[in-house]
Formats: C-alpha cells, structure tokens, sequence
C-alpha cells in the first residue's frame, strides 16, 4: 500500500440546517443556522481551530437518477481564539439509497444516520497568519445527519487532512 494517501483527523464540523427550499425541481437551498454551528480541530492536530460559524447556505442538486446529491456549501466562521475570520466550503456527495436518503426527503421515522453516506472535499480560506497553514492542505471529510426531537437538523462532518 505504498505510495496511496494517508489520511489525518483534523476537524469536527457541526452545521445545523434550517428548513430547505426547492428552486427548482433538481436544486434546493438549505440557510445554515447560525446557532450551534461549530469547526473545533481535533485533539492534538497541527492547527488549533475553535470556530463558530456566522453565516452559510447548503445548495442541494440531485443527481437526474435520484441515487445521490451533491453539496455545494459557503460558510463564514470565526476563529473564537485569534479572531480570525474563514471562509470555508465544501463540495460533496451524499447517496440517498440509505437513512440519508430519509433525513433529505423528510420521510416519517427518519434518524440520526451513521457516517459513510456523505463525503465531502473541505477548503478553508483565511487571512490570518495563525491559520494560514490550512490554505496549503488537502482536507476531505465524512458526514452524517443527527437527529434530535425538537431540534433542527445537525449535520457533523469528520474532517482529515490527506497526507503522503
């Protein structure tokens, strides 16, 4: 297995989603709430980030067969330590054959989903010199929805660097 990447756990991102809106019937706009959404870097990574997100959008488009969407995210954090802004985006894949499926199309009985129907490719931008590694790296997560009563819907992604 020489020579393939290695993947590093950098981050936890927690977005929380506000009821989506169709556009058309292939594309929908979920807003990003403002409340609860969070970067926080894992345990002994390279960067220190404590993150609180400010503002974003999710744009959903399906797939014309229906087996996945794709992600299409703008978010704008703030780091909590160094007050440092980031713009941080995603694009990603999440198939709907599974409990994703449920969560996206608001099926009766949907659940907190495991993590391994969603993936995503996460880019950060910053012009703060304390954040400024994250503009070299390759960072790729995997995400799942939760579910909670009386709750919005959070989805958390577990986010690594790639690696040699």
């Amino acid at each position: 297995m020489s020579n393939f990447p290695k993947l590093i756990p950098a981050f936890t991102i927690q977005v929380v989603i506000d009821t989506p809106s169709p556009i058309s019937p292939t594309l929908t706009f979920a807003p990003l709430l403002t409340s609860g959404g969070t970067i926080k870097s894992e345990p002994g990574y390279a960067v220190a980030l404590d993150a609180a997100l400010e503002h974003g959008a999710d744009y959903i488009k399906a797939s014309p067969d229906g087996t996945h969407v794709r992600l299409n995210v703008q978010m704008l954090a703030r780091d909590t330590p160094t007050g440092a802004l980031l713009r941080v985006s995603y694009t990603g894949k999440v198939a709907l054959g599974g409990g994703a499926g449920r969560v996206l199309r608001g099926e009766a009985g949907a659940g907190t989903t495991e993590f391994g129907e969603a993936f995503t490719n996460v880019e950060f931008e910053t012009g703060s010199n304390e954040l400024a590694e994250l503009h070299e790296k390759v960072y790729v997560g995997s995400g799942r929805f939760v579910l909670e009563a009386g709750k919005p819907t959070m989805v958390e992604y577990k986010v690594s660097e790639v690696s040699a």
